[in-house]
């Protein structure tokens, strides 16, 4: 009798814990009727948009709970936003999330970005156009330099400290040095003879910001025809950098961080149209990573401030 009891006991236990988790499971989504993905500005806002409102959608269908797109004006409203707690999962720059780190933002790298060949990594690269004299860094003392974003990787804390191991301190080497803003903005200046090089991102041949501009049309020459990419010529690369992670708030639940992991980890095989759409086809699924892989980047950026506080 004592054991029939018991054993009772235990299957009404049972019961009720079969019946709690459910509830358990879905309890983050009446906290959170909406989640908040936020993008650093690696393009026009039109152009973020276009390329993350399909995998947007994917999140929201495969989350059950609404995800808003939002994209950021620059890279530091992306850290702050986390900062807030009203930014749930932000898509950064390695630069950026490493300042988000390094300023105390309470957030947690899960995936990072893996290109077509299955590296995890990237390039800044000094562009002039092709007609200019200009062959190497050294041979443009006293020009005009245009960088992207103080937040930006390949836009301004790599350039920065690729020159400095080439013994050249920007500020007083360059005539001026414009902050553009993004990438396109870059690469439009030297376009447009604003700057005589510009800094940019670069993946590979075909695969770079200025590859995804031609693409878009936003080139064109004197006679209203499209540019090309042999109207640019690479004068100087930089180091590898490590790629772009996705991050969410460490304050999120348990729970909900791991459906967002999973429909991430997932997405090229659950929605391959949205995902391909982020990257032109180009970039292989997301794997897992976790923050220390940034620990180089973070003394990166170290590096830049001691730099730009020794310029005053």
């Amino acid at each position: 009798m004592i054991e029939r009891r018991t054993l009772l006991a235990g299957l009404a236990a049972g019961a009720a814990a079969s019946a709690v988790k459910p509830a358990a499971a879905q309890s983050w989504k009446s906290a959170y009727p909406e989640l908040v993905y936020a993008v650093v500005p690696a393009e026009n806002a039109s152009g973020v948009t276009d390329r993350y409102t399909p995998f947007t959608e994917y999140l929201t269908r495969q989350l059950g709970t609404k995800v808003t797109l939002r994209v950021a004006n620059d890279y530091a409203a992306v850290i702050e936003g986390q900062r807030a707690g009203n930014i749930h999962i932000g898509y950064y720059g390695p630069a950026s999330f490493s300042r988000a780190l390094l300023t105390g933002v309470k957030t947690t790298a899960f995936v990072i970005d893996v290109n077509s060949d299955g590296s995890k990594g990237y390039y800044s690269v000094f562009y002039v156009k092709k007609d200019s004299p200009y062959k190497t860094i050294e041979d443009l003392k006293g020009k005009n330099l245009g960088l992207v974003d103080p937040n930006s990787t390949s836009g301004y804390n790599m350039p920065l400290y690729t020159l400095n191991k080439h013994n050249i301190n920007a500020e007083q080497y360059f005539n001026k040095v414009l902050v553009t803003g993004s990438h396109e903005n870059a690469v439009l200046a030297l376009w447009q003879g604003t700057v005589d090089t510009c800094a940019n991102w670069w993946n590979a041949a075909d695969d770079s910001n200025l590859t995804r501009m031609l693409d878009k049309g936003m080139i064109k020459t004197a006679d209203g025809k499209p540019a090309k990419v042999d109207d640019f010529r690479i004068i100087l690369k930089s180091d590898l950098i490590i790629n772009s992670p996705t991050a969410y708030l460490d304050s999120l639940p348990e729970d909900l961080k791991s459906a967002i992991r999973t429909a991430y980890l997932d997405a090229a095989k659950n929605d391959k149209a949205a995902f391909d759409r982020l990257s032109d086809g180009k970039n292989r699924p997301w794997q897992p990573i976790d923050n220390t892989a940034y620990n180089d980047t973070i003394k990166l950026i170290q590096f830049v401030d001691h730099l730009r506080k020794a310029n005053g």
